[in-house]
């Protein structure tokens, strides 16, 4: 998995004030410089929240159109990519209850196929793009619980809230995700078997 990045320097929140400013003023060269600056970052953040690449480029879109018109109420308090990241996980989540009810249905069929016990691979070794193909082939509802709760930090609580579930959803979708993403792991163990034999 890709490391979260971490908050921005002194010197760079210095760089990037000049840029802030400027999209304040509604100048586009600055908003060309923060979406050139960004766009990859939060990019990452949708395509973990979306069903596919062009799903999460029209989440990205309408993340940008959200940072230039609300960055008057940034005020230099916190991270500012801290803030950035915020609006992109809650515009990707706004986006995900959109979609739902086909989420939910893609869910319900995925778990008339998952009975199996958990797979234990602890002591197998994946390449950060391996896992992050795992977690993308996950099924909508599962990822999306999966990414709040692992990669964004959150409690099934606020997951709960944001998704407008229950707890016990929440909770019940980690683990189908866990289990889901163990079979897919050993799956791509299997293959590393078998090609070095």
């Amino acid at each position: 998995m890709q490391p979260i990045p971490k908050a921005m320097s002194l010197q760079n929140m210095k760089d990037i004030q000049p840029i802030i400013d400027g999209c304040m003023r509604g100048e586009r060269a600055a908003q060309d410089r923060l979406y050139k600056q960004f766009s990859s970052l939060l990019y990452g953040i949708c395509l973990r929240y979306a069903r596919n690449k062009m799903e999460a480029q029209d989440v990205l879109q309408e993340v940008f159109v959200k940072i230039y018109n609300n960055i008057q109420s940034y005020h230099n308090e916190g991270s500012f990519e801290g803030w950035l990241r915020r609006i992109a996980v809650n515009t990707s989540i706004t986006n995900y209850r959109k979609n739902l009810k086909h989420a939910y249905q893609q869910d319900v069929d995925e778990l008339v196929r998952t009975h199996d016990e958990p797979l234990h691979i602890e002591d197998l070794e994946f390449t950060a793009e391996e896992m992050m193909q795992c977690i993308d082939r996950l099924p909508i509802g599962y990822k999306t619980v999966f990414n709040l709760y692992v990669i964004e930090g959150f409690m099934h609580k606020e997951i709960s809230d944001m998704l407008g579930i229950d707890v016990n959803t929440s909770k019940s979708q980690l683990s189908r995700a866990k289990t889901h993403l163990q079979r897919e792991l050993k799956n791509i163990a299997t293959i590393k078997i078998q090609e070095h034999v």
